[in-house]
Parts: structure tokens; sequence; C-alpha cells
């Protein structure tokens, strides 16, 4: 069980918005490489990164940023946003990236996303974004008419390394992981899901590590973790001691 910290870019800058809209941003922190830094020291494993200006445009805007994080930290960084082409994901995993999160594409042209695990495996995730359970893409501003589970079985067996979904009705409003839908996923395909949108307080963790979450590959924190309503500290021994505790079993 992983818990990713976000940093989320507008403008260069680690930013958080609420229910995904560009007009109501909180910056956090004016240099991404910094948080990256402290994320690391507080013992964090991993990092998620979005370029939400990316997301929009369809085309990387914050490179340099994202570039700055790569040299800033050891941790391995998951990118998405805007990243719609097989160059694109070629130059970027390059650059130092761990995995790719693939969103807008992958309900555009799954047949690409298919294509990019096989060129680069274990380096592929898929971003599900949705609203009223429905997907959403080009930076959650469009509405599609697929289902959720219906465009995550377009992938299994395509090697997919995880699928990052997020509820855009509960991001960056602190209301609570959506644990129904998310775990109603994670039962209907093999791939690994990490649950994003709305992880609010230690309780959140508490109850991604109880049993019928474990299937899970972790979660996503970012408004929580700025605002101090989650202890890194506390939320990463609880992490350690149920990682012990399964491996006595």
């Amino acid at each position: 069980m992983i818990l990713f910290p976000a940093i989320d870019l507008k403008d260069g800058q680690c930013v958080r918005l609420k229910l995904g809209d560009m007009g109501q941003a909180t910056v956090y922190n004016p240099d991404p490489a910094a948080q990256a830094r402290t994320f690391e020291k507080q013992g964090f494993e991993w990092l998620h990164v979005v370029d939400l200006n990316g997301a929009f445009a369809g085309e990387s805007v914050n490179g340099a940023a994202v570039d700055a994080i790569l040299k800033a930290t050891k941790n391995p960084v998951q990118l998405g946003g805007g990243i719609r082409t097989l160059a694109h994901i070629e130059s970027w995993l390059a650059r130092g990236l761990a995995r790719v999160i693939l969103g807008t594409v992958a309900v555009r042209d799954p047949a690409l996303v298919i294509d990019a695990c096989k060129a680069f495996p274990g380096k592929i995730a898929v971003g599900i974004d949705a609203k009223g359970g429905k997907v959403a893409v080009e930076g959650w501003a469009e509405a599609s008419e697929l289902g959720v589970i219906e465009l995550a079985r377009k992938f299994e067996g395509a090697g997919v390394a995880a699928i990052i979904y997020t509820d855009i009705d509960r991001d960056g409003i602190l209301t609570g992981i959506n644990w129904e839908s998310t775990l109603a996923l994670a039962d209907a395909v093999s791939i690994p899901v990490i649950a994003s949108g709305g992880l609010a307080s230690i309780e959140d963790i508490r109850r991604m590590l109880r049993p019928d979450a474990r299937k899970l590959e972790g979660a996503i924190s970012g408004r929580a973790l700025y605002d101090g309503r989650i202890d890194p500290a506390e939320a990463l021994a609880l992490i350690k001691t149920a990682r012990q505790a399964e491996v006595q079993q």
C-alpha cells in the first residue's frame, strides 16, 4: 500500500484545485522542486505529478517544473497531463519518469495505450477521472458517455501498471474517498487501482488499510497533506505497521 503525495502544476507552481476548476486554484508552493524534496524527507516513497495546464492544452506545458522535480528527488515520479503520443511518452520516460499516466488518450485512442504498454512495459498507467459515474476528458472539461468500469476493462491484459481513479465530485474538497466506486472498480479488473480525489483525514488512511481495500495499490493525497489534516509521520507509520502485519501472516 502506497500513499502518493501529489504535486499539481499550474503556471510552474504547486497548486491544488477545487472540483477540478482551474479558476479555483490555491498556490501551496511556488517551488515544486522544493516541495518534492520535502515529501522525500518526510518519508514518502513515490510522487504523483499532474501538469494541469498540459491536461487542458493537450500537450506538456510545465516541462521545466517537472524536470526540476526529477532532479530534486530520488523518489520515482509518475506524471499525467497532456501526454497524448508515443513520442511524448518516450521523451518523458527518457527524462527520468518512472511512469506516464494516460487519461484523455485512453478514451480517444485506447489502441495507443495498448501499444505504449508493449513498448514500455510497466511504465504506463491509465488515469480514469469520473464525474457522475461517467469518464471525463480534456482536463475534466468534457464528459463522455463511457462508464468507468467499461473503460478500465478495455485494458485488461494489456500490461497497464495501474489505474488511477479520481472522483471529480470529491476532488479537493476533503469529503473522503469514494470507497464504494473505487472498490467496485478494483473488484471489476485485475489491474491495480490507485484511489484519488477527496482523501481527507487519517481516517481515510485507516479505511485504506482495511482488508477489503488491500487490493488497492494505494491512494493519492494532496490538499489534506498541504493543509496539515494528515500528518505524514502518522500516516506512513500506519502503512508501515500494516505492511509488517501482512508479511507476518
